[in-house]
């Protein structure tokens, strides 16, 4: 049986070979190597710990090493990423983090990886940013691109920039939505204890729960009953920003996985009828999975194209448009994603423009269309909003008041991880005026 530390190297390879997400390769590992629940909390944090602080860590290796940056072999760039990670942020003792990294690589390497780690243990552990100042010293220190930082101070300013920073290390909550068609908060929080499951509610939303010391949450009993979905609490946000309510006909454009399909249909007590689409019969099927589990009727679950206008589609009372992003907002769950070039980025907003637009055509008369990303980006929310108002004088920015502590009951709002303790979000709602 693999230890947990090779465990973690064997991902990490994998990781910079493939370029696959950090989630599904993990989730795919855990399901064939059979770990110990400790191993398991151990290589989960180390895996993604490398991956939130990779910037730091080899800041650090270029200082020490005596080789080439670029020229240090993939196997042993990753074991001196993980044995710096666990010495500089983790509790374990500082002879394991050493050791145990030496003794995973290849006999010709290790004294070349046990030199730089010992050389920075006598060194105190500390960075030495040298002239770095500025945004460079940022970069570093939050292992985060120049370019991001930069872009995150324009739109919100430096204080909220470091709270974005500080907030995107760790592993984020785990917040499941209460299916108030089956029980209540308190009753799932009964049915959780039963298994020894930590849950409590959240004081911004009275139906969603913060669960702790779970590790498989589709295995509990209380999964099985079908009495929650997990979700995001900036996810169930844009639920209550969109406001279903009983009777009225809702489409869901993007609807993959289906949380906030199932989270309307709850809001609407399974009364009326909600579309939910997606590009591909594998997330359609697990959207009917989904609500068949939860006990909701009123959901159709059909392959569609967002991009693709269609007759037969039914005008509806609201239309939910959760668009392609660049997922700034769910840097904690895929820390890659901040690695990305700002390149791969400019052109979304033209394929979310074009999904809006199209969106926007299955609007009733007097019905809300509301637009949604999973990113922190101006370019890919606010202007994208501003440039479709430009251009369908139809439709009228609209507030839909949610009372919610800390969030601006605003046409346009963004939900920042400080503040709801989950995903970064944004949500704009427009009412079709003729």
């Amino acid at each position: 049986m693999k230890s947990a530390r090779q465990t973690v190297l064997d991902l990490l390879i994998k990781m910079h070979r493939n370029g696959a997400y950090s989630n599904i390769v993990l989730d795919n590992t855990f399901s064939t190597e059979k770990l110990s629940n400790r191993d398991r909390a151990f290589a989960t944090m180390l895996f993604y710990g490398v991956i939130e602080r990779k910037m730091t860590l080899d800041y650090i290796i270029r200082l020490y090493s005596s080789v080439e940056f670029d020229k240090i072999d993939t196997d042993v760039l990753q074991l001196l990423r993980m044995g710096l990670y666990q010495l500089l942020y983790t509790s374990v003792p500082e002879s394991a983090a050493v050791n145990e990294s030496v003794g995973l690589a290849a006999p010709a390497r290790r004294g070349f990886i046990n030199g730089i780690l010992r050389s920075f243990l006598r060194d105190g552990k500390n960075i030495d940013y040298k002239d770095l100042d500025g945004v460079a010293k940022m970069s570093v220190e939050y292992s985060c691109p120049k370019w991001l930082i930069k872009k995150w101070t324009e739109m919100l300013g430096e204080e909220k920039t470091v709270e974005i920073l500080k907030d995107s290390f760790g592993r984020p909550p785990l917040f499941v939505k209460v299916n108030t068609l089956r029980c209540t908060a308190d009753q799932l929080i009964s049915e959780f204890s039963k298994e020894k499951i930590e849950a409590k509610k959240n004081p911004l939303l009275d139906d969603c729960l913060e669960i702790g010391n779970v590790h498989q949450i589709e295995a509990t009993n209380a999964y099985r009953k079908g009495l929650f979905h997990v979700q995001d609490i900036s996810s169930q946000l844009c639920c209550r920003v969109a406001k279903p309510m009983f009777n009225d006909t809702v489409i869901d454009v993007c609807a993959a996985p289906g949380g906030k399909t199932f989270t309307m249909a709850e809001m609407m007590a399974n009364r009326g009828k909600i579309l939910s689409f997606d590009l591909y019969d594998g997330k359609i099927s697990m959207i009917r999975k989904g609500a068949k589990r939860l006990g909701i009727s009123i959901v159709s679950a059909q392959v569609h194209d967002a991009t693709q206008f269609d007759n037969n589609i039914p005008l509806a009372d609201k239309v939910l448009c959760d668009t392609v992003c660049s997922g700034l907002g769910v840097i904690r769950r895929k820390p890659e994603i901040k690695y990305k070039e700002m390149k791969n980025i400019e052109q979304l907003p033209l394929v979310q423009k074009h999904i809006l637009s199209t969106a926007s055509r299955y609007v009733k008369m007097g019905g809300t269309l509301i637009y949604s990303t999973c990113t922190l980006n101006t370019e890919e929310n606010e202007k994208v909003v501003e440039q479709f108002l430009s251009e369908n004088r139809g439709f009228s920015p609209v507030v839909v008041p949610i009372g919610i502590s800390g969030v601006e009951d605003a046409c346009m709002r963004t939900f920042l991880p400080s503040v709801t303790g989950g995903d970064g979000f944004f949500a704009a709602t427009l009412r079709r005026v003729k």
